[in-house]
Protein backbone atom coordinates (compact mmCIF):
# COMPACT_ATOMS: atom_id res chain seq x y z
CA UNK A 1 0.00 0.00 0.00
CA UNK A 2 1.26 3.24 -0.89
CA UNK A 3 1.86 5.62 1.95
CA UNK A 4 0.69 9.42 2.59
CA UNK A 5 4.10 11.37 2.05
CA UNK A 6 4.14 14.14 5.34
CA UNK A 7 5.24 16.74 2.78
CA UNK A 8 3.15 19.51 2.26
CA UNK A 9 -0.06 18.12 3.60
CA UNK A 10 -1.91 19.59 6.28
CA UNK A 11 -3.68 17.88 9.47
CA UNK A 12 -6.75 17.75 7.08
CA UNK A 13 -5.07 16.18 4.22
CA UNK A 14 -3.03 13.63 6.71
CA UNK A 15 -6.38 12.36 8.00
CA UNK A 16 -7.87 12.07 4.71
CA UNK A 17 -5.16 10.02 3.83
CA UNK A 18 -5.47 7.76 6.58
CA UNK A 19 -9.52 7.32 6.10
CA UNK A 20 -8.59 6.76 2.81
CA UNK A 21 -6.82 3.52 3.72
CA UNK A 22 -3.65 4.03 4.73
CA UNK A 23 -2.67 2.49 7.78
CA UNK A 24 -0.48 4.48 10.45
CA UNK A 25 2.34 1.99 9.78
CA UNK A 26 2.28 3.48 6.31
CA UNK A 27 2.93 7.40 6.90
CA UNK A 28 6.02 9.04 6.01
CA UNK A 29 6.59 11.75 8.69
CA UNK A 30 9.29 13.61 6.85
CA UNK A 31 9.88 17.59 6.85
CA UNK A 32 9.84 19.35 3.77
CA UNK A 33 13.35 19.68 2.35
CA UNK A 34 13.33 23.60 1.93
CA UNK A 35 12.89 23.42 6.10
CA UNK A 36 14.98 20.78 6.89
CA UNK A 37 17.71 22.76 9.59
CA UNK A 38 14.62 24.93 11.37
CA UNK A 39 12.29 21.81 11.17
CA UNK A 40 14.91 19.76 12.99
CA UNK A 41 15.59 22.55 15.23
CA UNK A 42 11.99 22.48 16.17
CA UNK A 43 11.94 18.61 16.86
CA UNK A 44 14.92 18.41 18.40
CA UNK A 45 13.28 21.01 21.10
CA UNK A 46 10.19 19.51 21.35
CA UNK A 47 11.73 15.95 22.02
CA UNK A 48 13.92 17.84 24.55
CA UNK A 49 10.78 19.49 26.59
CA UNK A 50 9.14 16.10 26.32
CA UNK A 51 12.07 13.81 27.69
CA UNK A 52 13.15 16.24 30.08
CA UNK A 53 10.71 14.45 32.88
CA UNK A 54 12.54 11.27 32.80
CA UNK A 55 16.67 11.75 32.45
CA UNK A 56 17.21 8.21 31.53
CA UNK A 57 15.19 9.21 28.18
CA UNK A 58 16.36 12.59 28.03
CA UNK A 59 19.86 11.33 28.01
CA UNK A 60 19.35 8.90 25.30
CA UNK A 61 17.80 10.93 22.69
CA UNK A 62 21.12 13.67 23.66
CA UNK A 63 23.19 11.31 22.88
CA UNK A 64 21.55 9.78 19.48
CA UNK A 65 21.42 13.56 18.72
CA UNK A 66 17.70 13.22 19.01
CA UNK A 67 17.06 10.75 16.16
CA UNK A 68 13.79 9.77 15.79
CA UNK A 69 12.82 6.01 17.30
CA UNK A 70 8.87 5.98 15.82
CA UNK A 71 7.67 9.29 14.20
CA UNK A 72 9.66 8.77 10.69
CA UNK A 73 9.27 6.44 7.62
CA UNK A 74 12.22 4.32 8.82
CA UNK A 75 10.24 3.46 12.20
CA UNK A 76 6.93 2.05 10.61
CA UNK A 77 7.66 -1.74 11.52
CA UNK A 78 8.40 -0.67 15.50
CA UNK A 79 5.85 1.82 15.25
CA UNK A 80 3.00 -0.96 13.87
CA UNK A 81 4.73 -3.48 16.41
CA UNK A 82 4.05 -1.72 19.22
CA UNK A 83 0.71 -0.38 18.84
CA UNK A 84 -0.10 -4.28 18.45
CA UNK A 85 1.49 -5.27 21.99
CA UNK A 86 -0.46 -2.59 23.14
CA UNK A 87 -3.21 -3.71 21.97
CA UNK A 88 -2.52 -7.40 24.15
CA UNK A 89 -1.41 -5.51 27.45
CA UNK A 90 -5.22 -6.46 28.52
CA UNK A 91 -4.37 -10.01 27.99
CA UNK A 92 -0.77 -9.61 30.32
CA UNK A 93 -3.68 -7.99 32.81
CA UNK A 94 -1.68 -5.28 32.94
CA UNK A 95 -3.41 -1.56 33.35
CA UNK A 96 -4.37 -0.63 29.46
CA UNK A 97 -5.45 2.84 30.51
CA UNK A 98 -2.53 3.85 31.77
CA UNK A 99 -0.42 3.51 28.28
CA UNK A 100 -3.58 5.43 26.20
CA UNK A 101 -2.88 3.57 23.27
CA UNK A 102 -5.84 5.30 21.31
CA UNK A 103 -5.15 8.98 22.25
CA UNK A 104 -1.64 8.56 21.07
CA UNK A 105 -2.95 6.92 17.50
CA UNK A 106 -5.46 10.29 17.13
CA UNK A 107 -2.09 12.09 17.70
CA UNK A 108 -0.34 10.47 15.06
CA UNK A 109 -3.59 11.23 12.71
CA UNK A 110 -2.97 15.04 13.94
CA UNK A 111 0.20 16.24 13.76
CA UNK A 112 0.25 19.46 12.02
CA UNK A 113 4.15 20.62 12.74
CA UNK A 114 7.67 19.60 13.34
CA UNK A 115 6.96 21.02 16.98
CA UNK A 116 4.18 18.48 17.64
CA UNK A 117 5.87 15.30 16.14
CA UNK A 118 8.92 16.18 18.51
CA UNK A 119 6.44 15.90 21.22
CA UNK A 120 4.40 13.12 20.15
CA UNK A 121 8.12 11.49 19.52
CA UNK A 122 8.66 12.13 23.69
CA UNK A 123 5.53 10.55 24.50
CA UNK A 124 5.41 7.33 22.85
CA UNK A 125 8.82 6.71 23.97
CA UNK A 126 7.68 7.65 27.70
CA UNK A 127 4.89 5.37 26.97
CA UNK A 128 6.98 2.57 25.88
CA UNK A 129 9.03 2.75 28.77
CA UNK A 130 6.43 2.17 30.99
CA UNK A 131 4.69 -0.28 29.24
CA UNK A 132 7.86 -2.39 28.90
CA UNK A 133 9.02 -1.86 32.74
CA UNK A 134 5.19 -2.89 33.39
CA UNK A 135 5.36 -6.05 31.20
CA UNK A 136 9.14 -6.99 31.98
CA UNK A 137 8.62 -6.35 35.92
CA UNK A 138 5.41 -5.80 36.81
CA UNK A 139 3.16 -2.55 37.35
CA UNK A 140 3.13 -2.16 40.94
CA UNK A 141 5.88 -1.39 43.75
CA UNK A 142 4.71 -4.44 46.46
CA UNK A 143 6.69 -2.83 49.07
CA UNK A 144 4.44 0.15 49.37
CA UNK A 145 1.46 -2.11 49.32
CA UNK A 146 2.46 -4.52 51.84
CA UNK A 147 5.61 -4.72 54.46
CA UNK A 148 6.25 -8.48 53.91
CA UNK A 149 6.69 -8.01 50.30
CA UNK A 150 10.35 -7.42 50.37
CA UNK A 151 11.25 -8.87 47.23
CA UNK A 152 13.93 -6.81 45.60
CA UNK A 153 12.25 -6.32 41.82
CA UNK A 154 15.01 -6.01 38.36
CA UNK A 155 13.71 -3.47 36.48
CA UNK A 156 15.03 -2.74 32.97
CA UNK A 157 17.38 -0.24 32.10
CA UNK A 158 15.77 2.41 29.84
CA UNK A 159 18.64 3.07 27.74
CA UNK A 160 19.19 -1.07 26.75
CA UNK A 161 15.27 -1.05 26.77
CA UNK A 162 15.30 1.52 23.89
CA UNK A 163 18.89 0.67 22.12
CA UNK A 164 17.39 -3.07 21.94
CA UNK A 165 14.34 -2.19 20.52
CA UNK A 166 16.07 0.21 18.01
CA UNK A 167 18.66 -2.58 17.39
CA UNK A 168 16.39 -5.78 16.77
CA UNK A 169 16.03 -6.96 13.77
CA UNK A 170 12.27 -8.36 14.53
CA UNK A 171 10.79 -4.98 16.50
CA UNK A 172 7.40 -7.86 17.53
CA UNK A 173 10.03 -10.15 18.78
CA UNK A 174 12.16 -8.45 20.58
CA UNK A 175 8.37 -6.55 22.17
CA UNK A 176 7.42 -10.40 22.83
CA UNK A 177 10.39 -11.18 24.64
CA UNK A 178 9.89 -8.55 27.49
CA UNK A 179 7.31 -10.84 29.06
CA UNK A 180 8.13 -13.32 31.05
CA UNK A 181 8.71 -16.45 28.58
CA UNK A 182 8.24 -19.13 31.59
CA UNK A 183 5.80 -21.79 31.06
CA UNK A 184 3.36 -20.95 34.11
CA UNK A 185 2.92 -17.14 32.95
CA UNK A 186 1.68 -18.60 29.90
CA UNK A 187 -0.81 -20.78 31.27
CA UNK A 188 -2.05 -17.91 33.59
CA UNK A 189 -2.45 -16.02 30.67
CA UNK A 190 -4.43 -18.54 28.97
CA UNK A 191 -6.41 -19.26 31.71
CA UNK A 192 -7.03 -15.49 32.28
CA UNK A 193 -8.79 -15.92 28.66
CA UNK A 194 -10.94 -19.18 29.61
CA UNK A 195 -11.77 -16.94 32.84
CA UNK A 196 -12.66 -13.95 30.78
CA UNK A 197 -14.62 -15.61 28.29
CA UNK A 198 -16.35 -17.72 31.08
CA UNK A 199 -17.88 -14.35 32.89
CA UNK A 200 -18.80 -13.47 29.09
CA UNK A 201 -20.53 -16.10 28.68
CA UNK A 202 -22.59 -15.78 32.42
CA UNK A 203 -20.26 -17.77 34.81
CA UNK A 204 -20.37 -21.06 35.90
CA UNK A 205 -23.69 -21.77 36.16
CA UNK A 206 -25.79 -22.11 39.41
CA UNK A 207 -24.31 -22.69 42.86
CA UNK A 208 -24.58 -26.37 44.84
CA UNK A 209 -27.11 -25.32 46.82
CA UNK A 210 -25.80 -27.84 49.41
CA UNK A 211 -23.56 -28.87 52.23
CA UNK A 212 -22.73 -31.66 51.37
CA UNK A 213 -22.78 -34.42 48.81
CA UNK A 214 -21.83 -37.86 47.93
CA UNK A 215 -21.51 -40.79 45.71
CA UNK A 216 -24.99 -42.66 45.17
CA UNK A 217 -27.13 -39.22 45.59
CA UNK A 218 -29.07 -37.25 43.24
CA UNK A 219 -31.60 -34.69 42.72
CA UNK A 220 -30.73 -30.70 41.33
CA UNK A 221 -27.89 -30.39 43.90
CA UNK A 222 -26.02 -33.26 42.37
CA UNK A 223 -26.97 -32.06 38.70
CA UNK A 224 -25.26 -28.33 39.89
CA UNK A 225 -22.60 -29.80 41.01
CA UNK A 226 -22.24 -31.56 37.66
CA UNK A 227 -22.81 -28.65 35.70
CA UNK A 228 -20.59 -26.15 37.65
CA UNK A 229 -17.28 -29.10 37.09
CA UNK A 230 -18.13 -29.31 33.57
CA UNK A 231 -18.05 -25.51 32.96
CA UNK A 232 -14.50 -25.47 35.14
CA UNK A 233 -13.00 -28.07 33.34
CA UNK A 234 -12.91 -31.46 35.24
CA UNK A 235 -15.68 -33.25 33.96
CA UNK A 236 -16.92 -34.34 30.08
CA UNK A 237 -20.35 -34.13 29.13
CA UNK A 238 -22.94 -35.98 31.22
CA UNK A 239 -26.84 -35.63 31.57
CA UNK A 240 -26.27 -37.95 34.52
CA UNK A 241 -28.62 -36.82 37.40
CA UNK A 242 -26.46 -39.28 40.14
CA UNK A 243 -23.45 -38.76 41.67
CA UNK A 244 -22.02 -41.81 39.91
CA UNK A 245 -18.40 -42.72 39.70
CA UNK A 246 -17.11 -39.94 36.84
CA UNK A 247 -18.47 -37.59 39.02
CA UNK A 248 -16.57 -38.49 41.93
CA UNK A 249 -13.17 -38.90 40.09
CA UNK A 250 -13.67 -35.07 39.14
CA UNK A 251 -15.00 -33.94 42.49
CA UNK A 252 -11.45 -36.06 43.30
CA UNK A 253 -9.24 -34.02 41.15
CA UNK A 254 -10.55 -30.55 41.87
CA UNK A 255 -9.46 -31.03 45.26
CA UNK A 256 -6.26 -32.26 44.74
CA UNK A 257 -6.02 -29.01 42.68
CA UNK A 258 -6.97 -27.01 45.65
CA UNK A 259 -4.51 -28.75 48.34
CA UNK A 260 -7.44 -30.63 49.76
CA UNK A 261 -8.51 -34.04 51.27
CA UNK A 262 -9.21 -36.15 47.95
CA UNK A 263 -11.97 -38.28 49.13
CA UNK A 264 -14.07 -37.28 46.29
CA UNK A 265 -16.98 -36.47 48.79
CA UNK A 266 -18.21 -32.96 48.19
CA UNK A 267 -18.30 -31.67 51.56
CA UNK A 268 -18.86 -28.66 53.08
CA UNK A 269 -15.47 -27.22 52.41
CA UNK A 270 -15.20 -28.27 48.81
CA UNK A 271 -18.32 -27.13 47.91
CA UNK A 272 -17.69 -23.71 48.77
CA UNK A 273 -14.68 -24.26 47.28
CA UNK A 274 -16.95 -25.03 43.69
CA UNK A 275 -18.79 -22.07 44.55
CA UNK A 276 -15.97 -19.24 44.16
CA UNK A 277 -17.42 -17.72 41.05
CA UNK A 278 -14.68 -16.89 38.16
CA UNK A 279 -14.40 -13.43 39.03
CA UNK A 280 -12.57 -14.61 42.12
CA UNK A 281 -10.59 -17.13 40.51
CA UNK A 282 -9.58 -13.95 37.73
CA UNK A 283 -8.60 -11.94 40.21
CA UNK A 284 -5.82 -14.59 42.03
CA UNK A 285 -4.58 -14.70 38.34
CA UNK A 286 -4.23 -11.95 37.68
CA UNK A 287 -2.27 -10.90 40.99
CA UNK A 288 -0.61 -14.36 40.19
CA UNK A 289 0.65 -12.67 36.45
CA UNK A 290 2.16 -9.42 38.42
CA UNK A 291 3.61 -11.89 41.28
CA UNK A 292 5.26 -14.01 38.11
CA UNK A 293 6.49 -10.35 36.06
CA UNK A 294 8.86 -9.74 39.96
CA UNK A 295 10.23 -12.72 38.98
CA UNK A 296 11.12 -12.37 35.40
CA UNK A 297 14.78 -12.92 34.26
CA UNK A 298 15.00 -15.64 37.50
CA UNK A 299 16.01 -19.28 35.98
CA UNK A 300 13.07 -21.42 37.31
CA UNK A 301 14.26 -24.53 35.31
CA UNK A 302 17.77 -25.15 36.32
CA UNK A 303 17.77 -25.91 40.53
CA UNK A 304 16.02 -24.29 43.41
CA UNK A 305 13.67 -24.35 46.47
CA UNK A 306 10.26 -23.27 45.88
CA UNK A 307 8.27 -22.21 49.11
CA UNK A 308 4.82 -21.49 48.49
CA UNK A 309 3.72 -19.50 51.77
CA UNK A 310 0.22 -20.21 50.56
CA UNK A 311 0.70 -23.73 49.93
CA UNK A 312 2.39 -24.49 52.87
CA UNK A 313 4.91 -26.55 50.93
CA UNK A 314 8.80 -26.28 49.86
CA UNK A 315 10.14 -28.29 46.87
CA UNK A 316 13.28 -28.63 44.78
CA UNK A 317 13.00 -27.89 41.63
CA UNK A 318 15.55 -29.61 38.77
CA UNK A 319 15.43 -28.65 35.09
CA UNK A 320 11.86 -27.50 35.54
CA UNK A 321 10.27 -30.55 37.46
CA UNK A 322 9.62 -31.39 40.78
CA UNK A 323 12.48 -32.98 42.37
CA UNK A 324 11.69 -33.28 46.33
CA UNK A 325 8.32 -32.23 47.83
CA UNK A 326 8.04 -31.48 51.73
CA UNK A 327 5.14 -30.12 54.11
CA UNK A 328 5.81 -26.76 55.80
CA UNK A 329 4.47 -24.67 58.26
CA UNK A 330 4.70 -20.75 58.18
CA UNK A 331 4.38 -17.33 60.05
CA UNK A 332 1.51 -17.00 61.86
CA UNK A 333 -0.59 -14.11 60.00
CA UNK A 334 0.29 -11.81 62.28
CA UNK A 335 1.59 -8.31 61.88
CA UNK A 336 5.52 -9.25 63.00
CA UNK A 337 5.07 -13.10 62.65
CA UNK A 338 4.12 -13.31 58.58
CA UNK A 339 6.96 -14.87 56.16
CA UNK A 340 7.98 -12.34 54.18
CA UNK A 341 8.67 -12.63 50.34
CA UNK A 342 12.04 -12.40 48.83
CA UNK A 343 14.24 -14.65 46.93
CA UNK A 344 17.82 -15.48 48.21
CA UNK A 345 20.49 -18.15 47.65
CA UNK A 346 21.19 -20.98 50.30
CA UNK A 347 24.55 -21.33 50.99
CA UNK A 348 25.02 -23.81 54.07
CA UNK A 349 22.93 -26.37 56.55
CA UNK A 350 23.73 -26.57 60.36
CA UNK A 351 23.80 -29.79 61.99
CA UNK A 352 22.72 -30.11 65.22
CA UNK A 353 21.93 -26.43 65.59
CA UNK A 354 21.69 -24.12 68.61
CA UNK A 355 19.03 -21.32 68.57
CA UNK A 356 20.06 -18.04 69.29
CA UNK A 357 16.77 -16.96 70.42
CA UNK A 358 15.27 -13.68 68.29
CA UNK A 359 15.29 -10.09 70.21
CA UNK A 360 11.99 -9.76 69.71
CA UNK A 361 10.91 -12.92 71.28
CA UNK A 362 13.45 -12.57 73.90
CA UNK A 363 11.93 -9.43 75.31
CA UNK A 364 8.27 -9.84 74.49
CA UNK A 365 7.61 -13.47 75.12
CA UNK A 366 10.79 -14.62 77.46
CA UNK A 367 11.39 -11.44 79.49
CA UNK A 368 7.45 -11.27 81.21
CA UNK A 369 7.96 -15.11 82.28
CA UNK A 370 11.27 -14.74 83.61
CA UNK A 371 10.03 -11.59 85.46
CA UNK A 372 6.90 -13.60 87.17
CA UNK A 373 9.56 -16.46 87.30
CA UNK A 374 12.95 -16.46 87.34
CA UNK A 375 13.10 -20.37 86.38
CA UNK A 376 10.76 -20.27 83.11
CA UNK A 377 11.98 -21.91 80.14
CA UNK A 378 15.20 -22.83 82.04
CA UNK A 379 15.99 -24.85 78.84
CA UNK A 380 17.19 -22.10 77.34
CA UNK A 381 20.71 -20.23 78.66
CA UNK A 382 20.79 -16.80 79.62
CA UNK A 383 23.97 -15.11 77.52
CA UNK A 384 25.97 -11.64 78.13
CA UNK A 385 27.18 -9.02 75.52
CA UNK A 386 30.69 -11.64 75.54
CA UNK A 387 28.81 -14.86 74.81
CA UNK A 388 29.15 -16.08 78.56
CA UNK A 389 26.78 -18.35 80.18
CA UNK A 390 24.86 -16.08 83.16
CA UNK A 391 22.92 -17.57 86.05
CA UNK A 392 19.21 -16.97 86.08
CA UNK A 393 20.01 -16.16 89.92
CA UNK A 394 22.08 -13.29 89.17
CA UNK A 395 19.85 -11.71 87.90
CA UNK A 396 17.21 -9.16 89.04
CA UNK A 397 14.42 -9.30 85.97
CA UNK A 398 12.32 -6.69 87.84
CA UNK A 399 15.11 -4.06 86.90
CA UNK A 400 14.37 -3.93 82.90
CA UNK A 401 12.34 -3.45 80.00
CA UNK A 402 12.10 -4.23 76.70
CA UNK A 403 14.35 -2.01 75.52
CA UNK A 404 17.24 -2.07 77.91
CA UNK A 405 17.15 -5.71 79.07
CA UNK A 406 21.14 -6.86 78.56
CA UNK A 407 21.01 -10.49 77.60
CA UNK A 408 20.64 -12.53 74.77
CA UNK A 409 19.34 -16.44 75.35
CA UNK A 410 20.37 -19.03 73.28
CA UNK A 411 18.80 -22.64 73.13
CA UNK A 412 21.94 -25.65 73.31
CA UNK A 413 21.31 -28.26 70.31
CA UNK A 414 19.28 -31.14 71.62
CA UNK A 415 16.13 -33.19 70.43
CA UNK A 416 13.86 -30.66 72.16
CA UNK A 417 15.73 -27.56 70.21
CA UNK A 418 13.36 -25.25 68.83
CA UNK A 419 15.05 -25.78 65.41
CA UNK A 420 15.25 -29.34 65.57
CA UNK A 421 17.97 -31.22 64.29
CA UNK A 422 18.82 -29.34 61.46
CA UNK A 423 18.18 -26.30 59.93
CA UNK A 424 19.32 -24.71 55.84
CA UNK A 425 20.50 -20.84 56.12
CA UNK A 426 20.17 -18.41 52.95
CA UNK A 427 21.67 -15.68 55.15
CA UNK A 428 19.01 -12.66 55.14
CA UNK A 429 18.34 -9.14 57.33
CA UNK A 430 14.99 -10.77 57.89
CA UNK A 431 16.54 -13.80 60.03
CA UNK A 432 14.19 -15.99 58.34
CA UNK A 433 15.17 -19.75 57.35
CA UNK A 434 14.43 -22.85 56.88
CA UNK A 435 14.59 -25.79 59.80
CA UNK A 436 13.48 -28.74 61.65
CA UNK A 437 10.90 -28.93 64.35
CA UNK A 438 9.84 -30.95 67.54
CA UNK A 439 6.44 -29.52 67.39
CA UNK A 440 5.82 -32.71 64.24
CA UNK A 441 1.80 -32.65 65.26
CA UNK A 442 1.27 -29.38 63.26
CA UNK A 443 1.93 -30.83 59.93
CA UNK A 444 -1.55 -32.75 59.85
CA UNK A 445 -3.30 -29.51 59.81
CA UNK A 446 -4.55 -28.06 57.01
CA UNK A 447 -4.04 -24.47 57.30
CA UNK A 448 -0.34 -23.93 58.78
CA UNK A 449 0.89 -20.63 59.45
CA UNK A 450 2.41 -21.33 63.38
CA UNK A 451 5.59 -19.89 63.29
CA UNK A 452 7.26 -16.82 64.04
CA UNK A 453 8.12 -16.35 61.03
CA UNK A 454 10.51 -19.09 59.84
CA UNK A 455 9.72 -21.61 57.88
CA UNK A 456 9.27 -25.01 59.26
CA UNK A 457 10.05 -28.24 57.25
CA UNK A 458 7.89 -31.44 57.59
CA UNK A 459 10.80 -33.69 56.12
CA UNK A 460 14.26 -31.97 57.10
CA UNK A 461 16.37 -34.87 57.01
CA UNK A 462 15.17 -35.92 53.24
CA UNK A 463 16.05 -32.03 52.38
CA UNK A 464 19.15 -32.52 53.82
CA UNK A 465 20.27 -35.69 51.88
CA UNK A 466 18.36 -34.01 48.42
CA UNK A 467 21.04 -31.06 48.49
CA UNK A 468 23.83 -33.07 49.44
CA UNK A 469 23.58 -35.56 46.75
CA UNK A 470 25.29 -33.28 44.87
CA UNK A 471 28.40 -33.35 46.94
CA UNK A 472 28.48 -36.69 48.88
CA UNK A 473 28.75 -40.56 47.62
CA UNK A 474 26.52 -41.42 50.29
CA UNK A 475 24.42 -37.97 51.41
CA UNK A 476 22.32 -40.09 54.08
CA UNK A 477 25.39 -41.60 55.73
CA UNK A 478 27.13 -38.25 55.33
CA UNK A 479 24.58 -36.52 57.38
CA UNK A 480 24.39 -39.05 59.84
CA UNK A 481 27.48 -39.32 61.03
CA UNK A 482 27.69 -35.90 61.94
CA UNK A 483 24.18 -36.11 63.78
CA UNK A 484 25.20 -38.50 66.02
CA UNK A 485 28.15 -36.53 67.20
CA UNK A 486 26.38 -33.97 68.50
CA UNK A 487 28.22 -31.26 68.10
CA UNK A 488 26.93 -28.32 66.24
CA UNK A 489 28.68 -28.49 62.58
CA UNK A 490 28.15 -26.13 59.85
CA UNK A 491 28.00 -27.98 56.25
CA UNK A 492 28.19 -25.57 53.25
CA UNK A 493 26.59 -26.14 50.16
CA UNK A 494 29.30 -26.42 46.69
CA UNK A 495 26.88 -25.14 44.70
CA UNK A 496 24.81 -22.32 46.37
CA UNK A 497 20.96 -23.08 45.46
CA UNK A 498 18.15 -20.48 44.44
CA UNK A 499 15.36 -19.75 47.89
CA UNK A 500 12.01 -18.44 46.56
CA UNK A 501 9.36 -17.70 49.38
CA UNK A 502 6.67 -16.78 47.13
CA UNK A 503 2.95 -16.12 47.54
CA UNK A 504 1.02 -17.61 44.90
CA UNK A 505 -2.87 -18.09 45.59
CA UNK A 506 -3.24 -19.42 41.76
CA UNK A 507 0.15 -21.02 40.00
CA UNK A 508 -0.27 -24.09 37.39
CA UNK A 509 0.73 -27.60 37.98
CA UNK A 510 2.75 -29.99 36.32
CA UNK A 511 -0.39 -30.65 34.04
CA UNK A 512 -1.08 -27.07 33.41
CA UNK A 513 -4.12 -26.86 35.19
CA UNK A 514 -4.82 -24.29 37.75
CA UNK A 515 -3.95 -24.47 42.04
CA UNK A 516 -5.81 -22.33 43.98
CA UNK A 517 -4.98 -21.65 47.63
CA UNK A 518 -6.70 -19.23 50.17
CA UNK A 519 -5.12 -15.61 50.67
CA UNK A 520 -3.99 -16.74 54.44
CA UNK A 521 -2.60 -13.03 55.12
CA UNK A 522 -4.96 -10.55 52.95
CA UNK A 523 -2.02 -9.82 50.88
CA UNK A 524 -3.56 -10.90 46.84
CA UNK A 525 -6.25 -8.72 48.08
CA UNK A 526 -4.37 -5.76 48.48
CA UNK A 527 -2.35 -6.26 45.07
CA UNK A 528 -5.56 -6.78 43.31
CA UNK A 529 -6.94 -3.40 44.88
CA UNK A 530 -3.92 -1.76 44.06
CA UNK A 531 -4.23 -3.41 40.49
CA UNK A 532 -7.75 -2.47 39.65
CA UNK A 533 -6.65 1.20 41.30
CA UNK A 534 -4.12 1.28 38.68
CA UNK A 535 -6.35 0.29 35.69
CA UNK A 536 -6.59 -3.30 35.67
CA UNK A 537 -10.23 -4.47 34.25
CA UNK A 538 -12.08 -8.04 35.31
CA UNK A 539 -13.96 -7.35 31.91
CA UNK A 540 -13.46 -9.94 29.34
CA UNK A 541 -11.51 -8.35 26.51
CA UNK A 542 -12.51 -7.23 23.35
CA UNK A 543 -9.94 -7.92 21.52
Amino acid sequence: MTGCDWRGLGRGALLACLMGGASLSAVVLTSPANAQVPALAGFAQAVAEGAAAEPALAAFYTEHAYAPIWTDAAAAPRRAAFFAALDQAGAHGLPVGRYQAEALRAKFAAIESERERGLLEAEVSRTYLAWARDISSGALEPKKIDAGIVREITRPDPAVLLAGLIAAPSPEHFLRDLAPKTPQYANLMRVRLELADQIAQGGWGEKVPAKRLGPGEGGPAVVALRDRLMKMGYLGRSVSASYDAALQKAVQSYQFDLGMKADGVAGEATLSEINVAPEERLKSVLVAMERARWLNGRDLGKRHIWVNITDFSARIIDDGKMSFETVTVVGQNRADRRTPEFSDEMEMMVINPSWSVPRSITVKEYLPMMQRNPGAAGHIQLVDSRGRTVSRGSVDFSAYNARNFPFAMRQPPSQGNALGLVKFLFPNPYNIYLHDTPSKSLFQREVRDFSHGCIRVGRPFDLAYALLARQADDPQGYFQKILKTGAETTVRLKEPVPVHLVYFTAWPNARGRIEYRHDVYGRDAALYGALAKAGVELAPLTN
